[in-house]
């Protein structure tokens, strides 16, 4: 399937950047609490400083990889499938059958909201795929046009 599709809106970078730092604030409070429980067990200092950095380079890379995430993540509406395709480093290439769609569901929490973005749920009978963020005007097309195709499919 190689470069196909509709990028996201750049706005979906802020994003992940904001939840890989909320992601590695949690982490740097954690390894906080365990320099402070370390007083009460005596744990080695190594161990400590170990997860330290450990957390400092997932976080560090969840934060440096975002540019190359939104570079890979497409998605294409086809009239068999809906198509996502996502990775840097492990490419993942999805085809959802039209005919298997159940429900198209559009989610907009506080950081999409920020960023006047909604995301784009696709559920089948088994298992459910996301479209990380469109504009809101994206995603009612998108869900309009998915509903649509799936009640056709259903009917033929």
């Amino acid at each position: 399937m190689g470069t196909m599709g509709e990028q996201l809106p750049k706005q979906i970078q802020r994003i992940w950047r904001l939840t890989a730092t909320i992601w590695l604030v949690v982490l740097l409070a954690l390894i906080g609490g365990l320099f402070a429980l370390q007083h009460f067990f005596h744990w080695p200092a190594w161990m400590g400083i170990t997860v330290l950095v450990m957390a400092i380079v997932v976080g560090g890379g969840l934060f440096a990889i975002v540019p190359y995430r939104y570079r890979f993540w497409r998605y294409q509406i086809s009239p068999l499938a809906l198509e996502l395709q996502s990775g840097f480093f492990v490419r993942k290439f999805e085809a959802i059958p039209i005919s298997r769609i159940q429900n198209v569901t559009l989610e907009a929490g506080p950081l999409l909201q920020w960023q006047h973005l909604q995301a784009v749920t696709v559920d089948t009978a088994s298992t459910s795929h996301t479209i990380a963020g469109v504009t809101p005007e994206v995603a009612e097309q998108l869900q309009q046009r998915l509903l649509a195709l799936a009640q056709e499919a259903r009917d033929e």
